[in-house]
């Protein structure tokens, strides 16, 4: 059977819980993120990776909220946004000037390729937000620095966590402008409060290495082949360290802005500044950054009184 188990995300341990791991692939889920909005190839690239990556994190989430995973930079791409629900709702967007990219690419004399993530950016931060629904906000912020997205984000866990993290990301990017988009990634973490019994200490080191060493055999191809479950290919991979499956998380494409949240918000504008916004046909439009999905006001409804 083919397209096993894709927009998913399974998590699982190893070695008798010494290592907790998620691996990840987005299929359609990414399509419909990217079909949305319409970036140049590039921007599309590190939007897919940087959801990839939104989602492997989120999937550690222990209660219901929300995950949000945000790189803000100087560069072309000035900010790129990926947040994701307990209940598995993604959604995605990114901002970029079309110009100063193009004179980038132009300046560079790499016009046509892809470049890696942190570079479209430039100098910024990256910065983790869980929000569990209670007024409860906890935030991780670090510069954005490395030479790819994965060696930023491990930046972060050495600095802000302390937590020994192995991270390997995966983008497979059409030929084609309107082929599919898959990306994808892989996650090892050594938390030693969560597991590790019966494991001599001392074989820490090589044990450590051995995951590492079996978790970047994982290639592009064999993350991405249809025929091969997650499950399956974890056993590839780690059937020989105690492997222990324990939850699949499946995600899907769904926006939270609605036309009360932005009326709502326009309600807190002054008169004046209500006024500078009215477009020739005698209203407001309103453009959601995530799903596109453009909205119309009127100053008499807006105006009007909540009841």
């Amino acid at each position: 059977m083919a397209n096993k188990n894709f927009d998913e995300c399974t998590s699982f341990l190893i070695d008798n819980g010494l290592f907790v791991g998620r691996i990840v692939r987005l299929e359609n889920v990414l399509k419909t993120i990217i079909h949305k909005h319409g970036y140049m190839k590039n921007v599309s690239s590190a939007l897919a990776e940087t959801t990839a990556l939104a989602v492997l994190l989120a999937n550690a989430l222990k209660f219901e909220g929300l995950f949000t995973l945000q790189l803000q930079g100087n560069g072309p791409v000035s900010t790129i946004v990926a947040d994701v629900t307990s209940n598995g709702l993604l959604r995605a967007c990114a901002n970029y000037d079309k110009d100063r990219l193009q004179k980038a690419f132009a300046l560079r004399k790499n016009e046509g390729q892809i470049e890696e993530t942190p570079h479209l950016l430039g100098n910024g931060t990256l910065a983790f937000t869980i929000d569990d629904g209670k007024n409860n906000y906890h935030q991780g912020v670090v510069e954005l620095q490395g030479k790819n997205l994965t060696e930023c984000a491990l930046r972060y866990f050495k600095q802000s966590e302390q937590i020994e993290t192995m991270l390997k990301l995966f983008i497979d990017i059409p030929s084609e402008d309107d082929g599919e988009w898959k990306a994808g990634g892989i996650l090892l973490q050594r938390i030693p409060e969560l597991g590790g019994k019966n494991v001599d200490l001392k074989e820490l080191p090589e044990l450590k290495n051995e995951a590492e060493v079996l978790m970047n055999t994982l290639t592009k191809e064999e993350l991405f082949d249809e025929n091969l479950s997650l499950e399956e290919i974890l056993h590839r991979l780690y059937h020989a360290n105690n492997l222990v499956i324990t939850k699949n998380n499946h995600y899907t494409f769904s926006c939270r802005c609605s036309r009360e949240k932005l009326l709502k918000t326009l309600r807190g504008f002054s008169e004046d500044d209500l006024a500078a916004m009215v477009d020739e046909q005698g209203k407001i439009t309103a453009k959601c950054g995530f799903c596109s999905e453009v909205y119309e006001f009127s100053i008499p409804e807006i105006m009007q009184k909540l009841n």
